[in-house]
């Protein structure tokens, strides 16, 4: 999950000032291409999700990885818009999307009372090295040029995951004669044992309402999320601050996520699960309600890192509550198929904040008034029901 930077916004950023510059291109154009190419790519997700269950951890895993290898070599070459967004198009359904989801699925195969813990330290400990892919890859540009960090990305992922995959990874506890949770067999019975739980595939978990009470907090939490990633430079202009000032609010984000993510986990695993949706859209909608009314330098530290925490609480949400409310047998095109959703709410997220800026004139007024949705959603989600599984 930390080696899915390369193709996360976070690694690519860095390159884009070299493409506008080397490739004649403009911001505008740039951007368009890296939309169209997130879009596109994320079509593949619930398709990658169901040949993941089909075919096992290992053997997807591998296959994505030197994908996404060839991927990151590819980027080096682009000459233009059109092989640009066709890079954007690979890098980002193999890295961002692909690698990340089978990591998920892996987890939750191994895991089943604590599966929520778990996945809150793997996404805590991989948001911590993908924060490492900004700094690396930009001394690496200086040093080399940014074909060459491309082409060194590559390698690293070449040396490190798809060994990893091949001979580090097992499908799942039952391929090897064991159980989840590291439950000895003489210890085991089947009612510990979530492999033989019955499961839902995806075509019946889309027709429950917990599903579509999930995907609306993900896709809630990317689009409003990214949203105000987006524009956060100019928004906390708006409440007087510098852009070097704004700029510095991310570092309070990324301690709030690190928070996040365990402590949404080890909620599930302690409390339960059927208020966790709810939960995260309350704490959406006041991350927006502090993002439109801020105005100190304390209370912006607080807001970053109220958003920090909503962030990293939803991240774990999805990949907890999937193998928790349908059972893990399809947990891969099920999973994908929530991918899907977060992704296309994340290309959404930006383009709402500005249409709404233009029809309110403030970012600050833009934030409040959806701060409304959030909360509208929680309502719903808060009658939500484990669903049955005959």
């Amino acid at each position: 999950m930390g080696m899915t930077g390369p193709g996360q916004t976070i690694g690519v950023s860095v390159f884009i000032d070299h493409f506008i510059d080397d490739l004649d291109l403009s911001k505008n154009a740039v951007s368009a291409g890296y939309a169209v190419g997130t879009l596109t790519g994320s079509l593949m997700l619930p398709s990658v999700g169901r040949w993941i269950d089909r075919f096992g951890v290992r053997r997807a895993m591998t296959t994505i990885a030197i994908g996404f290898v060839l991927a990151l070599t590819a980027m080096a070459g682009v000459q233009g818009l059109v092989s640009l967004t066709i890079g954007f198009v690979f890098i980002r359904m193999l890295g961002q999307g692909s690698l990340s989801l089978v990591s998920m699925v892996s987890i939750s195969l191994w895991f089943d009372r604590r599966r929520g813990l778990a996945l809150g330290v793997a996404m805590t400990i991989s948001s911590a090295m993908m924060a490492l892919f900004p700094v690396t890859l930009t001394y690496v540009i200086a040093e080399a040029g940014w074909r060459s960090a491309w082409l060194i990305a590559a390698g690293a992922i070449a040396t490190i995951v798809v060994p990893l995959a091949w001979f580090g990874m097992i499908d799942s506890p039952v391929s090897v004669d064991q159980f989840a949770d590291g439950i000895a067999p003489e210890q085991h019975t089947e009612a510990r044992d979530p492999s033989v739980e019955v499961s839902l595939d995806r075509s019946a978990a889309l027709r429950t309402r917990a599903f579509w009470i999930l995907a609306s907090a993900v896709a809630m939490s990317s689009m409003l999320g990214t949203g105000l990633i987006f524009h956060q430079i100019a928004l906390l202009g708006e409440s007087g601050f510098t852009e070097t000032e704004a700029a510095i609010m991310f570092l309070p984000q990324v301690i709030g996520t690190f928070v996040g993510s365990p402590a949404m986990g080890l909620a599930i695993d302690r409390i339960g699960s059927r208020l966790a949706p709810a939960t995260t859209l309350v704490m959406l909608s006041f991350t927006l309600l502090l993002a439109g009314s801020v105005s100190s330098t304390s209370a912006v530290i607080g807001y970053a890192v109220v958003f920090g925490l909503t962030a990293g609480a939803t991240r774990t949400l999805g990949a907890a509550l999937i193998p928790a409310w349908f059972g893990v047998r399809h947990i891969g095109s099920i999973q994908g198929a929530l991918t899907f959703i977060g992704v296309m709410g994340s290309a959404a997220g930006p383009i709402a904040f500005s249409l709404t800026e233009s029809a309110t004139g403030s970012l600050r007024d833009t934030a409040m008034i959806w701060a409304l949705a959030p909360i509208a959603a929680a309502v719903f989600a808060i009658t939500t029901h484990r669903p049955e599984r005959s």
